[in-house]
């Protein structure tokens, strides 16, 4: 309880925790923050000064990341290392419960139970150079087109699909061991990074033929599930310090679920530090709020993961290897040929800048790719947007298609394209009128009503990857538009720390 006579200004509970410590302050900040941490509960990330001690600060974390960056005679606190990129690649991942002293003189970590403890130095290298815009307008323009580049670098080095891709440093043959004890995969992730487990589902069930579980990890954690200790649990976060995910793990953890495998873009995060086993994407800093490139490299991991599997469990041939690695290497050069699209995505882009309603539809494994572009064209444009499966249009989505909401609809030549045709008939039928993605041997021509891009080729299994990246240009041109502020939307975070 706070002494009476303190006046909240403000909704934040972060007040509180100021008010609390100047309640506590007696001419030492240290105990002070020391003295109201052990009352605190939930999450937080804080550094703190005080007027009778300018030349001090002192931080302490729970739950939410906090780094402590180490330079020449100055010292930074930061929640992540590209705060600190160009400034110092010397980093102190502060541990959970850690409070550090920063002086002019001094610099001392405490551990939860407030004894003094050393960290260990690492060094990062956060590319300064990721912060430059170059001859692109946004950043989330400069990140679509560093995909390529991305799955390259994501890429590199798998010559062979083997477990050690996911060892952990020093802990060869790990992944193997995993593997051959496990019967199913449950995925945990939120945002974009669940719809990459979406699309991982399918391709685990169907290559793979292992079971698999998505659950959003806010909705995990609280829910009474059946655990079973033969589980791969799989967690999907770009940052790695995503809270809800994090908690969802710990929370698998203490229902006796010890195989623990994350895909995450940040090798020094918490998650890749709790869990068993890692496979690190090189997207490279991704700035813009609207993730691009950290989820077309999320997805590269999960077939290497898929396929890893498969392989594991005998169920991939040496020839459907070798086909499927030479697929992935050529996702570069089959990307670049769709970024080429990009005039005609602002073509419709101009379309859809005065609407406030829109659909998108998708069958198999292009489904959740329909859920990621309605998501990407709500968080930047505003525009209210919806994904369905295209066969559950007449289950009520067709009673909202008028003329004045676009259909967007993904049509790969696959084994659905001809259920999706009569699909679009239904859309047409009522009004609708339909912006199509397909590929070039679909048959499906342009129209009144009907506009049509034709797809540079079929990829197969991977063709979600590629058709994926038209919604993210439609999405970031009709923001364009609309005005809006494409890297910093409303009311999002880029990454989400707190519950």
């Amino acid at each position: 309880r706070l002494p009476k006579g303190y006046v909240f200004t403000s909704q934040t509970d972060t007040e509180v925790m100021v008010h609390l410590i100047d309640a506590l302050y007696q001419g030492d900040l240290l105990q002070a923050v020391m003295q109201a941490v052990q009352q605190l509960q939930g999450a937080y990330a804080i550094a703190v000064i005080a007027k009778d001690e300018p030349h001090r600060v002192v931080g302490a974390r729970a739950g939410s990341p906090l780094i402590w960056g180490v330079g020449e005679s100055e010292n930074f606190l930061a929640s992540d290392a590209m705060a600190l990129a160009g400034v110092t690649d010397q980093i102190v991942y502060l541990a959970e419960g850690d409070v550090v002293d920063i002086g002019l003189n001094h610099c001392q970590v405490y551990d939860a139970s407030q004894q003094a403890v050393s960290r260990a130095v690492q060094t990062v290298k956060a590319q300064s150079m990721a912060a430059d815009l170059g001859p692109y307008q946004h950043y989330m323009q400069k990140e679509i087109f560093e995909q390529p580049r991305a799955i390259a670098d994501t890429l590199e080095g798998v010559e062979g699909i083997v477990p050690d891709l996911f060892d952990p440093p020093g802990n060869q043959g790990l992944a193997e061991e995993v593997f051959a004890n496990i019967d199913n995969v449950l995925i945990l992730a939120c945002g974009t990074s669940y719809y990459s487990g979406c699309l991982a589902k399918y391709w685990l069930e169907s290559l793979a033929r292992i079971p698999c579980q998505v659950e959003v990890a806010s909705e995990y954690r609280y829910r009474d599930s059946v655990p079973d200790p033969r589980t791969l649990v799989v967690t999907i976060t770009q940052s790695g310090e995503t809270a809800d995910t994090l908690a969802a793990l710990r929370h698998a953890q203490s229902l006796g679920m010890p195989h623990t495998l994350t895909i995450c873009n940040v090798a020094t995060s918490a998650m890749v530090r709790e869990c068993q086993l890692a496979y690190i994407t090189r997207a490279g800093v991704e700035i813009g709020v609207a993730s691009t490139k950290a989820f077309t490299t999320q997805l590269a991991g999960l077939f290497l993961l898929t396929l890893a599997l498969a392989k594991a469990k005998q169920r991939l041939s040496e020839k459907d290897e070798a086909n499927h690695l030479k697929a992935m290497r050529h996702l570069p050069v089959a990307l670049q040929s769709v970024l080429a699209l990009e005039p005609l995505l602002v073509a419709w882009a101009q379309d859809f800048s005065n609407k406030e309603n829109a659909l998108f539809l998708g069958r198999g494994m292009h489904y959740p790719i329909a859920l990621e572009g309605a998501l990407k064209l709500k968080e930047i444009s505003y525009i209210h947007a919806e994904a369905y499966p295209a066969g559950e249009l007449k289950h009520g989505p067709l009673a909202l298609v008028t003329s004045a909401m676009p259909v967007v609809t993904v049509a790969p030549n696959d084994a659905l394209l001809e259920k999706l045709k009569s699909n679009l008939q239904e859309v047409r039928a009522r009004g609708g009128v339909l912006y199509v993605l397909a590929d070039a041997d679909t048959r499906i021509q342009s129209e009144e009503g009907l506009h049509v891009i034709r797809m540079p080729e079929h990829y197969g299994a991977l063709s979600p990857l590629l058709h994926v990246v038209p919604l993210q240009l439609l999405a970031y041109h009709t923001a364009c538009a609309r005005g809006t502020d494409v890297d910093k939307p409303r009311n999002l975070a880029k990454s989400v720390t707190v519950e």
